[in-house]
């Protein structure tokens, strides 16, 4: 009978015990991605890193023909590639839609030929879309600006599915909080600014 106790006794203790602090929660939903190219990807970080539910922005290299591309090859407009900016996000916290907006007001996308002073194929705009749900709602979101938006030129920005997104290299990430003084000195420069506050006004963050 003790012995029998005794067992009972073990099993009882080495089970988990759990508390209002240490009971399983529900798993957190899946983290979503989307990508846009909208010329130099400086440039296209930082609008979506200040958004509350974006996890992270990654400068890459989408679009094109040659496999793992580097920044002299893409820049010099020989792959096909777009730099562009992949962002992770929970779509519990932001939606797919005010990402789509906040993209929309932050480039030219009338410009068919690149970007403010980059110029080429390498610099155009695109939303490269992961499912059917983002291409409609790219889609839809295009078909709106160009109906009710400033622009008087039609909306050249691509809307095509997701191909081999490259990460570029290390020194370009996160470069605007690297390289501070050099970013706003490229900025400026560019044009992109100027052209932003004409369209947009100061606030291009809805």
């Amino acid at each position: 009978m003790n012995h029998i106790f005794a067992i009972i006794t073990a099993l009882l203790l080495a089970a988990p015990v759990f508390s209002a602090e240490t009971a399983p929660t529900a798993a957190a939903p899946e983290a979503a991605r989307a990508i846009f190219a909208g010329g130099c990807f400086w440039c296209m970080e930082h609008p979506f890193d200040i958004l509350p539910g974006v996890i992270s922005t990654t400068s890459g290299y989408i679009g094109g023909h040659k496999l793992n591309p580097s920044y002299q090859e893409v820049s010099a407009g020989s792959t096909g590639h777009t730099e562009a900016v992949e962002i992770v996000f929970d779509p519990q916290r932001v939606s797919y839609q005010k990402l789509l907006e906040v993209f929309w007001r932050n480039i030219d996308p009338t410009d068919a030929g690149g970007q403010f002073v980059d110029r080429g194929s390498q610099y155009r705009s695109g939303i490269f879309y992961f499912d059917e749900m983002q291409r409609q709602q790219a889609e839809q979101s295009k078909a709106e600006l160009a109906k009710t938006g400033p622009f008087k030129r039609p909306i050249v920005t691509e809307i095509v599915p997701a191909t081999i997104f490259y990460p570029a290299e290390t020194y370009h990430q996160d470069y605007y909080r690297e390289n501070p003084l050099r970013y706003k000195y490229y900025r400026f420069n560019s044009g992109r600014d100027q052209f932003l506050d004409k369209v947009w006004g100061k606030d291009r963050s809805h």
